[in-house]
């Protein structure tokens, strides 16, 4: 245990970075979980890594403008096709369009690591789109962040993008790039999963979920050296177990 890695300069960004894509992340999955379609976070994030990647291939490395629009692109043209397949499965069951979906994520998984498979980094570059780099963010590299989530909760809640598929899809991807470049596929996840599950409609809830799980797994993850974004999906589901259990006891 080593408590001197407890330091507010390098937690505290992080875990601000958190409070952010939780902010975005909890209502998105509330949504996600409504309309029945749990892995759509898991392909639009993995098409947004397959976007940094071909930037990567394409010597956009050192030009982060580069790989941003990469990322934005891949992210809004997979949203539009899988809006697209979503409208046409209207009248069959809603797991035909979790199928679709589903082979989406595993086909730009696979894309992305025969792209990596001649970049002497892939396996580092892997690593970073899996489990992120959030114990590094600094106060400066979050302000990207910070615009997206305002822009986002501003369209979600004030012009009722929520209640248009289209405009929900085309927020999804955006907020979904700009955060699997900070958290992580894994992180991202888990962040507009597990809180949703556990808070069903209660937006209050769910950040109050995801709060705790951040700050545990960031404390976690300093403590020990062990992987933050590991730490952190471990932590939120333990958080919402324990928050499903008391539920459950209360309700006995």
């Amino acid at each position: 245990m080593n408590l001197s890695v407890l330091e507010p300069g390098l937690l505290l960004p992080a875990f601000a970075a958190g409070l952010l894509v939780l902010a975005s992340h909890v209502p998105l999955g509330q949504a996600v979980l409504k309309r029945g379609i749990v892995f759509l976070d898991l392909a639009i994030a993995q098409i947004a890594g397959l976007g940094v990647v071909l930037a990567h291939s394409l010597g956009g490395e050192d030009l982060p403008w580069l790989t941003q629009i990469g990322a934005v692109t891949a992210a809004l043209l997979g949203a539009l096709f899988l809006h697209r397949m979503e409208r046409r499965a209207v009248g069959h069951p809603s797991s035909r369009q979790e199928a679709i979906i589903g082979v989406t994520f595993v086909s730009a998984a696979c894309l992305a690591l025969i792209l990596m498979s001649h970049d002497p980094h892939g396996a580092e570059h892997l690593r970073e789109l899996l489990v992120g780099q959030i114990l590094w963010t600094t106060w400066s590299g979050l302000a990207p962040l910070a615009v997206v989530t305002a822009l986002v909760l501003a369209t979600w809640f004030g012009l009722r993008w929520k209640d248009s598929s289209l405009g929900f899809y085309l927020l999804f991807a955006v907020t979904i790039t700009v955060s699997v470049q900070v958290v992580g596929i894994y992180l991202v996840f888990a962040s507009l999963i597990v809180p949703a599950l556990a808070s069903g409609e209660r937006l209050a809830r769910g950040l109050a979920i995801g709060t705790a799980g951040y700050a545990l797994g960031l404390i976690a993850s300093g403590l020990f050296d062990l992987p933050s974004g590991a730490a952190i999906v471990l932590a939120l589901v333990g958080v919402s177990g324990l928050v499903a259990l008391f539920k459950r006891e209360t309700h006995a």
